[in-house]
Order: C-alpha cells, then structure tokens, then sequence
C-alpha cells in the first residue's frame, strides 16, 4: 500500500492567537515561528491576518525575513479579506508572498454577512485573485462556513468551486468553522468535492467544539484530504483546533501517512507556545501532557519491567520525553524499585518494603511525592537524614518593610563549613536565594542553578488555609530539576525546595569525587 503524504498546516500564530486571552508580542511570534519552521518542520505557517494591527505587520515582516533567509518563504501565508487591494497590499509589503483570501462557504454567510449575491461574492473574489497575481501573491482560499454550506446549500458551494477551480487557486481549504461536524459527514461531504474536482488540492480546517477535531482531521485524510490545519496545544476559537501532536501521531501510526513533522520537537514547541500564550497545557493531553508518560499504578511498571506489557506505540523517547514512573498510594514496590533504581539506590528488601509503607502513608494524605522526594523519603524511613543532608540551612531572617526592598540573612552549612551573607531582591524569597547565590559565588566559586519556574498552589485535596506547596523547577548547566516544597508559609516551602535541589546535586558531586 502507498504511504499518503499530508501537509501540516499550522496556524497557532493566526487561528491559535484567537483564543480567549491570548495575544502574542511580535518576537514572541517569530521565536514561535523560527521553531515550527526549522525545528518541528511544518510545511505551512499561518502567521498572521491582514490589517489587524501595527504590531502585526511588524510580527508577519520579521518572520517573512527569517524565512527568506533559511528559504522557508513559501511556506509562510497570511489570511486576507476579499476587499479590493488592501489586504493584498499589506501583505505584499510585509514581503510575504502566500495570501489565504477568506470567502463565504455557505449561502447564508453569503447573504446574510455580505449582503451579495453568489454571483456579486464570486466576481469580487476573481477581483482579488487576478490582482494578487499581479503583484506576485499566489492564492489559496478559505471556504468559511463551508461544513453548514455542505449541509445547507450544497449548490452555492458547487457554484463558488465551479467558478473558481480554474482561476489560478493552488488550495481550497474547507473549514468546519463552527465545529459543527461528526467523521461520517466528514467523509460524506469530502468525498462529494473530491469526486466533483479530482484534481483539486483540498485542505480541511477543523474546530473542536464537539471534542472531534482529531477525528474529523483523520476522517477528511481517508476521504481525499492533502492537507490539515492545526495549532499547537489545539490553541484557538472557543474550543480550539486540532492540536498538532495528537494529529501527528494518528497520521502516522493509525492511517501510516506521511509527514515532514519531526516528533522529537513537539514537547518542545508546546512548552514555548505554553509559555507565550499563558493558557496551561492539561496534565492528561496527549503526546505533550505531564503525566501521560507516567505509569501510577505498580502493576503497569511491574509489567513494564516483563517485556513493556503496559506500553504502546506511543514511547517518549519518541517525542524527547522519557517515562516516569509515579509515587504514590497505588504505586507498589515495582514503581518504587523502578525509581530507586533510576537514582542509583540500593536497597535490602526490608528497607523497600519500609519506604513503600511511607510512601503509601503520604499518598493518603494527598501529598505529592516526586523522584527528587525519594531520597529524603529514604533518609527518613532509615533514619540518615541528618548525616546525608550536605547543606543545610543553620538559620536565617527575612524582612520586609513599606518603601523598602525585601531583605534576607543566611547562614547555611556546605560539607561541614558554614557560611553567611545577606541580599535584597524583589521579595523576600528573592532575596534569600540571592544570598546563597552570593555565597556559592564567592565562597565555593560554583554557579548556582537558574530558577526556571515557581509555581505555588494548595495541595490537591487542600483547603485556602491548609499546606502551601511550592514548585520550583531549576536550570543546572541544560538539566532541568524540578522540586517542591511543602510548609503553611509559602517563602519556607519555597526555601524547603531550594534545598532539596541543592542537596541532589552536592549529592551527586560526592559521588564523582
């Protein structure tokens, strides 16, 4: 059988930026860009709509210049309106050299938002595709509405495709814009314009409303689809669209298609499109979610260790993750033992058997328990606490007074010898972790990690006035590690946090020694 090739179109950056709160700065847009260009090497980049904004057309024009310079400029395209020259015009002189002109795919958007009859829509269009021509714009087009134009006027979008399939267009793209649209209709209607126009280069944009985006995408590619629009995280209107992971890995191991998308960039372009846009990527989405490489319950890793029985397709080592392997109340001692052997921990059965107990003790508590918690974990059930801890914090004061930054005092042990400084910072946490940074600096002549995420909550299944819990997530020269802290004031988790960190890489530096 011949393997099918898709195009990925993405439009994070045009239809992703349409989502409730979401504006992108325009270095934001171009980082974003840069990254789905040349590192998960989509085909096409939607990245912006004409006329929008000064800052849009500064974002459109510094990107067009990236792509012109690693020769991507054709896979840049911008939406435009049918209004005579004006959105061809900004395009053009943003240097861009694709126009995605948006036309009416149903009679009553037709109607009802222009005011024109199909036959006034369709020269206005041909208007727009002949002068677009003429200043060098090649042409795909938008059938807006073209799902409820399926089902409600099939004859207009006949009449817009019979007009317009000769007109010089490269792609008609078909969007369910208002996500209205189940696979059966999907393949219904695809098949009806494939039938109709053979040769024609069909795109099919989905919406998720119904939580079918992906299905609908797959069901467009069986039914003769060349091409699918997706955003990254699934980012866009109302619901969003289908996210660009979860199309992927179906295209691949479900229909075995073929795309130019590289799968080990995914994790990464969802973590700066997180970053950027703010809206928080959920724990269970798949391919890019936190946990959805991560075994809970003991028995999965317990036949993860006979011949990867509770694995599938679906291996992070694919997409530059790695499994990992939870602690909690259902864990068990396969889960356990898998960590402890991942940290180089060796344990008598008894003393796995002790730390299994703990473990399960917190977990009904609802604490969180980490890879990073273990060795603590261990050191308590055993009893070494004390002794394994290689800094320690011996005392310490901070302060904060009206008009006045935020001070800390800190005393801390390092291998036996203390040490002390004091710092101001932008609070108080801010200022405790500037003087140990003071003090591993001048006294150690060691870099301290770089802080690449705080986050503070209550501990799930917490109340307002329980357990704070501080996550920190560190950067130590490329290798990110990721801690919490748990305490009722929230500077002392983070500072409990801090420490943990600390004490996994004296840790390790010991043991190179």
């Amino acid at each position: 059988m011949e393997q099918k090739f898709i195009e990925i179109l993405d439009s994070t950056l045009r239809d992703g930026e349409q989502t409730n709160g979401v504006s992108f700065l325009p270095h934001e847009k171009l980082m974003m860009a840069r990254m789905l260009l040349h590192d998960v090497n989509v085909d096409r980049l939607e990245v912006g709509s004409a006329r929008v904004s000064d800052g849009e057309k500064d974002a459109v024009t510094m990107i067009c210049r990236y792509a012109r310079q690693i020769d991507r400029l054709e896979s840049v395209e911008v939406l435009g309106f049918v209004d005579g020259h004006e959105s061809i015009d900004w395009i053009a002189d943003c240097g861009c050299r694709t126009l995605n002109l948006l036309a009416k795919g149903s009679l009553k958007h037709c109607r009802q938002q222009l005011g024109k009859t199909p036959e006034e829509h369709i020269d206005n269009i041909r208007q727009s595709v002949s002068y677009a021509r003429e200043r060098g714009i090649s042409v795909n087009l938008y059938l807006e509405d073209w799902s409820n134009g399926m089902k409600d006027s099939p004859d207009y979008v006949y009449q817009l495709m019979d007009a317009l399939v000769d007109s010089g267009i490269r792609r008609f793209m078909l969007p369910d814009t208002l996500g209205i649209m189940n696979p059966l209709q999907v393949i219904e209607y695809f098949r009806k314009m494939v039938k109709r126009y053979p040769d024609t280069h069909f795109d099919f944009h989905a919406h998720n409303d119904y939580d079918l985006a992906v299905s609908n995408s797959l069901a467009a590619v069986l039914s003769g689809a060349r091409g699918l629009h997706v955003t990254v995280n699934g980012l866009g209107e109302r619901c969003g669209n289908a996210p660009l992971s979860s199309v992927q890995v179906i295209l691949k191991d479900q229909f075995h298609a073929v795309t130019n998308i590289c799968e080990d960039k995914l994790n990464a372009i969802s973590r700066m499109v997180e970053s950027y846009s703010g809206i928080a990527v959920a724990p269970n989405q798949p391919i890019i979610g936190d946990n959805v490489f991560t075994q809970v319950a003991g028995v999965h890793a317990d036949g993860d260790s006979k011949d990867r029985l509770y694995q599938n397709d679906l291996v992070p080592e694919r997409f530059g993750r790695k499994r990992e392997y939870a602690l909690g109340k259902t864990s068990g001692k396969a889960n356990i033992a898998k960590n402890l052997e991942e940290l180089g921990l060796e344990l008598t059965p008894e003393q796995q058997r002790r730390v299994t107990e703990r473990i399960t003790e917190l977990g009904d508590k609802k604490e969180i328990v980490t890879q990073e918690d273990l060795p603590y974990i261990v050191s308590d059930v055993l009893k070494h606490d004390a002794e394994s801890d290689n800094v320690k914090l011996v005392s310490y004061v901070v302060s904060t007074a009206y008009g006045l930054k935020p001070g800390a005092n800190v005393k801390v042990e390092i291998n036996g010898q203390q040490y002390e400084a004091g710092a101001t910072g932008d609070g108080q946490y801010d200022a405790f972790v500037k003087a140990l940074r003071f003090i591993y600096r001048k006294y150690l002549d060691r870099t301290f990690p770089l802080l690449q995420n705080y986050a503070v909550s209550i501990p799930p299944g917490g109340r307002t006035d329980a357990l704070v819990q501080t996550v920190i997530t560190w950067n130590d020269n490329g290798r990110l590690l990721r801690t919490r802290g748990l305490d009722a004031d929230q500077t002392e988790a983070a500072i409990k946090a801090t420490f943990k960190m600390l004490n996994i890489i004296e840790s390790e530096l010991s043991k190179e020694l």
